[in-house]
């Protein structure tokens, strides 16, 4: 489950999730360990470039995975709304050490830039890639409560 809910994601989490456009989709970006921010600094950042300007590093060789099979469940019994996907595998994992999976809304999967990709959750992740397939579980992406 998300360890952080990006500021720019609060209240539109729901509607991310559930995939509003033609084109668009959520997309797994994992972080290397060396230089990763804390959570206070990460935060704030309002776009994927704004996460990776700063001494924060995508760890590419593994590269992005689109997430499959997103939903989004509205459970008014524990008054929550719940977003799940399938498990995320990336196969032969090599490269640099992750520290974590930053999970971001790309509104349009045929054309821009990470200044357009807007992250969502980020995922406190330890893997040191050696060769073999990594699979990130993915049992509730993230749990949002009412309490009202």
């Amino acid at each position: 489950m998300a360890n952080i809910v990006f500021n720019v994601a609060l209240g539109r989490l729901a509607h991310y999730a559930s995939l509003p456009a033609a084109s668009d989709a959520l997309v797994a970006v994992p972080l290397e360990t060396t230089g990763l921010e804390t959570d206070a600094a990460l935060r704030d950042r309002d776009t994927l470039a704004d996460v990776l300007a700063g001494a924060t590093n995508e760890q590419t060789t593994m590269g992005r995975k689109t997430l499959t099979s997103v939903t989004v469940s509205v459970d008014d019994a524990t008054d929550r709304l719940a977003v799940d996907s399938a498990d995320i595998t990336w196969t032969a994992a090599s490269g640099n050490p992750v520290g974590a999976l930053v999970i971001c809304y790309d509104p349009d999967t045929g054309t821009g830039t990470d200044a357009d990709l807007i992250p969502l959750l980020k995922l406190d992740c330890s893997l040191t890639p050696d060769g073999s397939d990594f699979t990130a579980v993915v049992t509730d992406l993230v749990r949002v409560t009412s309490t009202a």
